[in-house]
């Protein structure tokens, strides 16, 4: 399997995520559907399905294009336009190879899935996991329709998978999270390798894995001194929702 990152708009992520052996590949987040389309073409794929993290427009937006009036839609209870309605530890199959399975992340939206996704005929290829605007690198969503217990839990529940497992998100924020970061840990020198991918990379998605968050992004580290010590809380709820103000208010 392959997957490939188309950016759309300014910061914002589509994906093709191709079975290889089939040459059939499934759509992330298509939003601009001519550039997801182009890329498909280029590399000579056929669009079998699309998948849909969560609601919002920037997400869910080309759903609706009659360029795809025929593949099924893979999304959440308010995903528009979806035709195969998705739950936690849901699976199904893109092509002939591609396992998917849908993990529930209630908070930026209520209807949050991430999917995680392996490959059938290559067992020794890490995993990839789609996580819309629940998990960047070095950072997490706005809390739009949850909560920071809400939001512990889905990060919690990522944090889970395979070590290995590479992270693809909504939206390249990095450089921000990485800003941030700095300024909850500042002796933290795993910050340092983001710093550098950062730096030598336009693109971010698709270079750090879930094990890789787990030594650099706060929002996962809720129990460490540091963390607990700048956001003046305890609880793990109550550091997430201290360390989510905090970013939204944060002008490094």
């Amino acid at each position: 399997m392959r997957f490939v990152p188309v950016l759309v708009s300014a910061d914002n992520y589509a994906y093709l995520v191709i079975d290889e052996p089939s040459k059939k590949a499934a759509i992330v987040d298509v939003f601009n559907v001519e550039k997801v389309q182009a890329v498909a073409d280029q590399e000579g794929v056929n669009i079998v399905a699309g998948i849909t993290t969560h609601h919002h427009q920037d997400h869910s937006g080309g759903n609706k294009a009659s360029t795809y009036p025929t593949i099924p839609i893979y999304g959440g209870f308010q995903v528009p336009a979806k035709t195969k309605l998705v739950e936690d530890e849901d699976k199904f199959t893109i092509g002939d190879n591609i396992q998917v399975q849908c993990l529930a992340t209630p908070c930026h939206t209520k209807d949050s899935i991430c999917f995680y996704i392996t490959d059938a005929s290559n067992k020794s290829q890490a995993g990839g996991v789609f996580t819309g605007d629940t998990l960047f690198q070095g950072g997490c969503g706005r809390f739009f329709e949850g909560t920071g217990e809400e939001m512990h839990a889905a990060l919690s529940k990522l944090a889970m998978l395979p070590d290995e497992t590479i992270v693809y998100n909504g939206h390249e924020y990095t450089g921000g999270n990485v800003a941030f970061a700095k300024s909850v840990e500042p002796d933290n020198s795993a910050i340092a390798r983001l710093a550098k991918l950062v730096q030598v990379n336009k693109m971010t998605t698709g270079l750090t894995t879930i094990g890789d968050e787990k030594e650099w992004n706060v929002f996962m580290r809720l129990d460490k001194d540091a963390v607990k010590q700048a956001t003046g809380s305890e609880e793990p709820g109550a550091v997430m929702n201290k360390l989510r103000e905090m970013k939204n208010n944060f002008r490094g």
